[in-house]
């Protein structure tokens, strides 16, 4: 499709306009914020997670030169704080805002060395009473 055919279709225009007040919301620097400095020295750098979603639509009516358009477009952002990179006498460390939610099988991993500790002392209790 060559840019006059493009500039003629106003959907095209509708979803060029849409995408290009995305693109505005969600830059580098939404993703990896401007550096804070305390009084003290320390240099917090804040971190975040962008999601977005997009869609749009439309269409011709009529069948002569006078035909109508009619179209729609939407977008979301959503915004949230990961973490802030701390950096201190030149020393850098990630300190995250939140703990990641955590599904059963992450629950399963962290508890697992405790069920293997209690199941070994269950194992050692009866080794013990049947020796004595």
């Amino acid at each position: 499709m060559d840019n006059t055919t493009e500039k003629k279709n106003p959907l095209t225009e509708l979803m060029r306009s849409t995408m290009d007040k995305v693109h505005a919301m969600a830059d580098t620097n939404t993703i990896v914020g401007q550096p804070i400095t305390t009084p003290d020295g320390v240099t917090l750098i804040p971190i975040s997670k962008i999601s977005f979603g997009f869609g749009g639509g439309g269409g011709d009516y009529g069948k002569n030169a006078n035909t109508n358009f009619g179209g729609g477009a939407g977008a979301g952002v959503k915004i949230d704080p990961v973490a802030f990179l701390v950096i201190k006498d030149g020393t850098t460390r990630m300190l995250p805002v939140a703990a990641a939610p955590m599904n059963t099988v992450d629950r399963i991993v962290d508890i697992a060395p405790e069920i293997v500790d209690k199941v070994e002392k269950i194992i050692d209790k009866k080794k013990e009473k049947e020796t004595l």
